[in-house]
């Protein structure tokens, strides 16, 4: 296992009424490893209990900073005074042109909906997308898709370590 060196808390994730239990899964199960504390927003497509759920984060779900919040204005208030970013098929934003800081707060929303229109509008410099080839495929997998922003966030945010971590025994 790579050590990681890294701010605590680094990030949070929101992810606003997701609705398939094994992505929301798999993104608390990626939270636990990384020590990102995890929001549910809203109405959720599954119950927590949720066998796909449970399976998705494994034995891992003690580890998981999780956090239910109602409704976006619960969410702003847990997580101010950090900065959101919004995750979206309409960003024009490359994720990977802004500067993340701990503390920051990565927002997605469902599956099928997306985040609502009203929030994109509302904060239209904090909008961004991954880029992919728009000819044949609309979205990525939500639970991929907080992988690869999360993973950048962090690769911004670690600290030099002392040396090249070794992949040695």
């Amino acid at each position: 296992m790579l050590p990681f060196n890294w701010p605590k808390p680094p990030l949070q994730v929101a992810l606003i009424e997701p609705e398939i239990p094994p992505n929301t899964g798999n993104i608390a199960r990626l939270c636990a490893a990384t020590g990102t504390r995890l929001h549910l927003v809203g109405r959720l497509g599954f119950r927590l209990n949720d066998a796909k759920l449970r399976r998705a984060g494994l034995d891992y779900w003690d580890a998981v900073d999780l956090e239910r919040n109602a409704d976006l204005a619960e969410l702003f208030r847990c997580a101010a005074p950090s900065t959101c970013h919004f995750f979206s098929t309409r960003g024009v934003v490359n994720y990977t042109s802004v500067r993340y800081q701990a503390g920051d707060t990565l927002v997605f929303g469902c599956e099928t909906r997306g985040l609502p229109e009203e929030l994109l509008d509302q904060y239209p410099d904090h909008v961004l997308g991954i880029p992919m080839q728009g000819d044949r495929v609309r979205s990525l997998n939500l639970a991929n898709a907080v992988a690869i922003v999360l993973y950048e966030a962090l690769r911004q945010l670690q600290k030099p370590a002392d040396g090249p971590p070794s992949l040695a025994p």
